[in-house]
């Protein structure tokens, strides 16, 4: 009903005969109506039809920006796209890169694309200078530190090298301004170009440089089950692998970050009581020492000294 009413409530509109469609009261549940043909009234009143969002794929071509408007004179994306309405979002592409852009004046999926925290796919392709090896891939797939802090674990793939130049597939969960450019100079690698080949389930196939399309509702379906995905909690995204350069420095006996807490000690059991101690019996009364019997004579001592062992 166009934002009249609940559904619960449009109902009962409808059953109180407050409805009418072209003037004719309409008293049936699940009357169909064509927004752009058809006169709907509310209690004598007529109601404007719901606004329809537009949603576009567009090959951006370099040395476009995705701003609106540039105060330097610079081509914008939206001077690619004829009638356009108002509030489009260009979304997040740098001058010098090329490809996938979504055009769209519905400003929560366009924030929800492009806000690092719902962590929607995007998938690139960049050649680099120089010959990358599997070391600096597993390293890239890790996570690099950047200046704003540990990138997340990404898909990494070698896909061609020529003499001097390398080809390397990315496929990256965060949004982080300018991402790729500075994971590969984090590693060495100056980036020669840059395309965007994938949002989330759009990709560019068929779609020529600075052309553009409408989705369809089963790719408009598809990115919000994808941000309402994503959207659930970090449980569902990659955790970051532990590096070195991820780990704290330690300052006397600190735990690691993200240490789990330590589990409540047991309370400890009682002890038994010790068992009463025996009464001591009483000690036996020693056996008088017998007389001695040898050596006797008068001026020697109460019996022989020891023998000396023989050496």
């Amino acid at each position: 009903m166009s934002g009249v009413a609940s559904r619960r409530g449009a109902e009962k509109l409808i059953l109180a005969g407050s409805v009418r469609v072209n003037g004719d009261v309409v008293r049936e549940l699940g009357t169909q109506v064509d927004p752009a043909k058809d006169v709907v009234e509310v209690g004598g009143k007529p109601v404007a039809p719901p606004r329809l969002n537009t949603y576009l794929l567009l090959h951006k071509p370099e040395g476009f920006i995705t701003t609106s408007r540039d105060p330097g004179g610079r081509p914008t994306v939206i001077e690619l796209v004829p009638n356009k309405p108002r509030g489009f979002s260009g979304g997040r592409l740098d001058v010098d890169t090329t490809g996938a852009l979504l055009l769209t004046d519905d400003g929560d999926l366009a924030h929800q694309l492009t806000h690092p925290s719902y962590g929607i796919e995007k998938e690139y392709v960049v050649w680099v200078k120089g010959q990358v090896s599997e070391a600096t891939l597993k390293r890239l797939a890790r996570g690099v530190e950047l200046d704003d802090g540990m990138t997340a674990p990404c898909g990494a793939t070698l896909e061609g090298t020529t003499e001097h130049q390398s080809r390397v597939r990315l496929v990256l969960h965060e949004g982080r301004n300018r991402q790729v450019r500075r994971m590969m100079e984090a590693v060495k690698h100056k980036v020669i170009s840059l395309a965007r080949v994938r949002v989330g389930p759009l990709s560019l196939e068929g779609l020529a440089s600075g052309e553009f399309r409408p989705l369809e509702q089963k790719e408009i379906r598809a990115l919000r089950r994808d941000v309402e995905s994503a959207s659930k909690g970090p449980a569902t995204k990659p955790r970051p692998a532990e590096t070195s350069a991820s780990k704290p420095k330690a300052v006397g006996r600190t735990m690691r970050a993200n240490a789990r807490p330590a589990k409540p000690s047991a309370t400890p059991k009682p002890a038994r009581p010790s068992r009463p101690s025996a009464t001591p019996k009483p000690a036996r009364p020693s056996k008088p020492s017998k007389s001695p019997t040898r050596d006797t004579k008068p001026g020697k001592g109460p019996g022989r000294p020891p023998r000396s062992k023989r050496s």
